[in-house]
């Protein structure tokens, strides 16, 4: 698990044995495997304001309702997922759960560490695996489902990017917000908690 941990906060040629600095390493794992929303909304702080909204999701971790549903909606389907902006991970763990190859990618590298250490401790690094990426420079030709939780500004763009991008036969499971431009093929839940699956392809193009 040692190696685990090092491997994770890539520290490179940081020098680990100095006590001081694996104090300081020690409260940064502490902090992130706490958990605790109020703690990582804290360090998302950057990554929710306006100028940085065009690049990366703004992290509002997904409700117990959003998860199910998005779940639900999903229901009968295999294969690949990828989650843009994954935040804590928590629906590209609970795909893997159910049997999903999922991949989440988060431009916030603190999120991307907490959620790699979940997938350890859950025993689902195999099937759950996270990434430092911008969501916009992130190919989705080879997905099978993709779950996007956007902001209302964004989702033009986002519909975009998957109609150029996805093949035949892949879904879209928007939550919070819809496309502005296609029909849903359903809709699970209501208010917030709202999910709606797109067939969304180069086909629609």
């Amino acid at each position: 698990m040692a190696d685990g941990y090092e491997q994770l906060m890539k520290t490179g040629d940081t020098d680990i044995s100095s006590p001081k600095k694996i104090s300081r390493v020690g409260l940064v794992i502490a902090s992130v495997f706490g958990g605790s929303a109020i703690v990582l909304s804290a360090i998302c702080v950057p990554f929710i304001t306006p100028a940085l909204r065009k690049i990366c999701l703004p992290y509002v971790p997904a409700t117990d309702t959003q998860v199910t549903n998005i779940l639900r909606a999903l229901k009968g389907r295999q294969g690949s997922l990828i989650d843009l902006g994954s935040g804590d991970g928590r629906i590209v763990l609970e795909a893997a759960k159910n049997g999903f190859k999922g991949v989440g990618v988060e431009l916030n590298p603190w999120l991307v560490i907490y959620s790699r250490m979940k997938a350890i401790q859950m025993g689902l690094s195999s099937s759950a695996t996270f990434y430092r990426k911008n969501i916009w420079k992130t190919p989705l030709e080879s997905y099978d489902n993709v779950v996007i939780f956007g902001v209302d500004s964004m989702m033009p763009e986002l519909e975009a990017k998957c109609r150029t991008e996805l093949k035949a036969g892949s879904v879209v499971a928007a939550c919070r917000f819809a496309f502005p431009n296609l029909l849903p093929m359903y809709i699970v839940g209501e208010g917030i908690d709202t999910v709606w699956l797109y067939e969304v392809s180069r086909k629609h193009s």
